[in-house]
């Protein structure tokens, strides 16, 4: 795809991978990287994100822009990106489900900027985000799918009717089956719903693991969470997989995926660490 021709930006346009080329951030920065991370957040994609939304236009390639800049406010006060596995995002001709685990806000934020630029996209969210003030618009303007989080059995009858309806549209979808943002991953609390949207729209998953404790859980607000630039914020796409049966031995291989990557992720985090 041709982002220019969209008014998609390009950011992640670059083959199968990406890594954050370096940027050494000013004092201030180096001292207080919460506090200049959030205040030209707010003071500059989400304000302006809100804005467009407000007026009913905030479309596809205002998004993608709004997604790219949180990932370079990121790089600006000295994190690393390191994103793998791209082609699989194109690998499949149709719509596709993207199953992740679900670490920070961070990962909301940012894969649009990722994914949007080779093909539509939207999530499955919980009510509390489309129903907020200021923010909340520029979530409906996406056609999430929405779930209330109090009743399981009516959240999977929303997931299976409303994402075949944008699967047919040839809308991909990202979901979190995970019940809440966790750093730590437990398979026991990883439902299976991806699954079962994947058989039910006859549709393929692409795995995806991530790593964005780099903006961590905020008290009492979760999602103001301390920034911390030492921890590279990683993303691993695998390649796309088709249910078959009732998509046990998906599911398993989804959550193996998923806690291998982990694992391999943190072991070069403590060796980084040990030689710092």
């Amino acid at each position: 795809m041709n982002a220019a021709i969209y008014g998609f930006d390009g950011k992640f346009l670059t083959g199968d991978n990406y890594r954050s080329p370096g940027f050494h951030p000013g004092l201030f920065t180096r001292i207080f990287p919460s506090l200049s991370f959030y205040g030209r957040l707010f003071g500059g994609p989400v304000f302006r994100l809100c804005r467009l939304a407000a007026k009913g236009l905030c479309d596809d390639a205002a998004w993608t822009r709004a997604s790219v800049e949180v990932a370079e406010l990121v790089e600006s006060v000295g994190g690393k990106i390191a994103v793998e596995g791209m082609a699989a995002i194109s690998a499949v001709d149709g719509p596709c489900l993207f199953v992740a685990n679900h670490m920070s806000t961070l990962e909301t934020f940012m894969l649009p900027g990722i994914i949007r630029p080779r093909r539509p996209v939207t999530f499955v969210v919980k009510n509390s985000l489309v129903s907020m003030p200021f923010f909340g618009a520029v979530m409906r303007s996406r056609d999430p799918v929405v779930v209330g989080r109090s009743n399981p059995r009516e959240d999977l009858a929303r997931v299976l009717e409303g994402g075949k309806k944008r699967l047919a549209r040839g809308v991909s979808i990202i979901i979190f089956p995970q019940s809440t943002r966790s750093s730590d991953f437990e398979p026991r609390l990883f439902n299976t719903i991806g699954v079962k949207l994947a058989l039910h729209a006859n549709v393929p998953i692409v795995p995806l693991a991530l790593k964005t404790d780099a903006w961590g859980q905020g008290r009492p607000v979760k999602e103001l969470g301390k920034i911390r630039p030492e921890l590279t914020v990683r993303y691993r796409f695998a390649p796309p997989l088709r249910i078959t049966g009732r998509g046990r031995e998906e599911q398993a291989a989804i959550c193996g995926y998923i806690a291998q990557t982990l694992r391999e992720w943190r072991r070069a985090d403590e060796t980084r660490a040990l030689n710092l």
